[in-house]
């Protein structure tokens, strides 16, 4: 009874001294962080990378007028001629030099450079070729399927931002410039762990039915290589102190940040919170009044970090996601670590705590507006990491909400891509 009275006190008093969510995410952006770090490399290992400089246009796109259908090549003066002379073929990479001029047209394909003193491209289908010579049985505007010069972009343009995460658009873009080596931003080097004697590691048998199979390291290193960082995964460790302190030592050797699950919170067996002080980590704040991961601890060793998440596996998921992530992405130079939209809420909310929630939900677009419901969600502890499965999204209640009514507007972080 009086250790059960000892525990509920030191959980009232970590309550009363939590953060607000905002302020912690203030702490954590002012959090000095190295972002300067990049390498050269080939444009066809680019992707899912994030760049480190602007690419900006050296020429214009196109750099003549240029066709963008099958046709002929004509003075738009001329289409109500009883008949326009055909000169010839000009086909796409052909440097035309000949000239259109009254009463004359070239047959110019698609993506073919537009022949001087042309104006207008007639598509093959309003046109009647015979002898040489077409007719024209349906007119089009001055310049129908020319692009004009610069059309796509101009000399000078920046077209993708320095923090921009490279995809298949941009890949296409570069590609287009003949940039063969891509300067982008080095891969953070983040260090996975699960701790707790408790937690069984994937292949390891063990006849001990309290133990549970360890997802939270696999789970955090799959989120963390698609936010773009490179994972050196450690797999478990049980709740010793000498093991946590030499294994935390040798991943701070190699990675830039340190993330574990689980020790954190007040119980006899939870270490961590203790051995990262005597690492040397400055501890940035520990405790955040959110739900869930109340217990988080953020530290700073020199210009490594460790982060020590809760044990559950949706709740060391969703502070992963909220104080590891904005981390990565500012040392890749990327100004925001995912996406938060409004939407409305379709049913009912309520609301289980007085902190700020993370509540996993199900997105749908209406005629352009994001609407939310709980469909096929379970209400439960932290551990029904299932709740993030088809495409789910995390909504943000604030800690000054109520329960809230169908209609409200809330923010929703897009768990779709980061």
């Amino acid at each position: 009874m009086k250790a059960s009275f000892i525990l509920y006190n030191k959980i009232k008093e970590l309550a009363l001294n939590l953060l607000s969510y905002e302020t912690s995410q203030n702490m954590l952006n002012l959090l000095e962080v190295n972002a300067s770090k990049n390498e050269n490399v080939p444009l066809s290992s680019s992707l899912g990378r994030t760049l480190a400089q602007d690419i900006i246009a050296k020429f214009n796109d196109p750099r003549f007028p240029t066709a963008s259908m099958d046709g002929y090549a004509v003075l738009y003066s001329d289409l109500d001629a009883d008949s326009i002379l055909i000169l010839g073929d000009n086909p796409a990479g052909n440097n035309e030099t000949r000239v259109v001029s009254a009463g004359t047209c070239i047959k110019t394909f698609t993506g073919s450079k537009m022949p001087e003193g042309a104006d207008t491209l007639i598509q093959i289908e309003n046109v009647d070729a015979v002898d040489g010579k077409i007719k024209v049985e349906e007119k089009v505007p001055l310049g129908n399927a020319v692009r004009p010069i610069g059309e796509g972009y101009k000399a000078g343009d920046i077209l993708i931002k320095k923090g921009t995460k490279i995809g298949f658009a941009e890949i296409g873009v570069m590609a287009g410039l003949n940039i063969v080596m891509v300067n982008v931003a080095l891969r953070p080097r983040v260090a996975v762990i699960a701790t707790g004697s408790e937690i069984l590691d994937l292949g390891v048998q063990s006849d001990n039915p309290a133990q549970i199979r360890s997802s939270n390291n696999y789970t955090l290193a799959a989120l963390f290589e698609q936010a773009g960082a490179e994972v050196i995964q450690l797999g478990t460790v049980g709740d010793d102190k000498d093991s946590i302190m030499k294994t935390f030592e040798n991943a701070l050797c190699s990675a830039d940040i340190l993330v574990s699950t689980g020790g954190v919170s007040v119980g006899d067996y939870d270490f961590v919170k203790d051995i990262v002080p005597r690492l040397g980590g400055e501890v940035a704040f520990k405790g955040v009044g959110i739900k869930p991961g109340r217990h988080i601890m953020v530290a700073q060793r020199e210009n490594k970090f460790i982060l020590a998440l809760p044990g559950f596996a949706y709740s060391s998921t969703v502070t992963a996601m909220l104080y590891a992530l904005p981390l990565i992405a500012k040392m890749q130079g990327r100004q925001k670590a995912f996406k938060t939209v409004a939407a409305k809420l379709s049913e009912n909310f309520t609301k289980r705590s007085r902190f700020t929630e993370f509540t996993a939900c199900n997105i749908v677009i209406e005629d352009g507006q994001y609407f939310v419901n709980f469909n096929g969600k379970k209400v439960g502890s932290s551990a029904i990491l299932t709740n993030m499965l088809n495409n789910s999204a995390l909504m943000i209640s604030g800690e000054e909400d109520k329960n809230l009514e169908a209609g409200t507007f809330v923010n929703v972080i897009l768990l779709e891509n980061f």
